[in-house]
């Protein structure tokens, strides 16, 4: 029982780093100092996704399910549970591909965002700095 906990636990585990991975940047407006940890995480990211690179957590969680009495799986952890879910008769490199395309377009779309906002506003204040000395 404990090792199904476990394993259940490196799931949960792997999925919020992968959604930390898309949507990270988001939090990165609210919160500025959660940048680098976001991007440590999207650079792991891309690495796995893009190479022949396995994360740890997949082969984890298959050895917690294999001690658990369950039956272990083949593959990564999105072809899985994310690709399977999405596209059931998908799967593969290309769609891992695919996925690490997606994340990456959607970070660089929010920080390009987050960073404009900050130099307008940094460009703001020291226009104002100059107008009121």
């Amino acid at each position: 029982m404990i090792y199904r906990v476990l394993a259940d636990a490196v799931l949960l585990i792997h999925l919020g780093f992968i959604i930390f991975v898309v949507v990270g940047g988001f939090l990165v407006a609210r919160w500025p100092r959660v940048m680098w940890p976001h991007l440590a995480t999207v650079t792991w990211g891309a690495v796995v996704e893009f190479t022949p690179a396995s994360c740890p957590l997949t082969p984890i969680e298959v050895y917690f399910r294999t001690l658990g009495g369950q039956a272990g799986y083949e593959g990564t952890f999105i072809d899985r549970y994310v690709t399977s879910l999405i596209y059931p008769d998908a799967g593969g490199y290309g769609t891992q591909v695919a996925f690490g395309i997606l994340a990456i377009v959607i970070n660089v779309a929010v920080y390009a965002k987050v960073l404009g906002v900050r130099n307008v506003r940094a460009q703001a204040m020291s226009s104002e700095d100059v107008t009121t000395s």
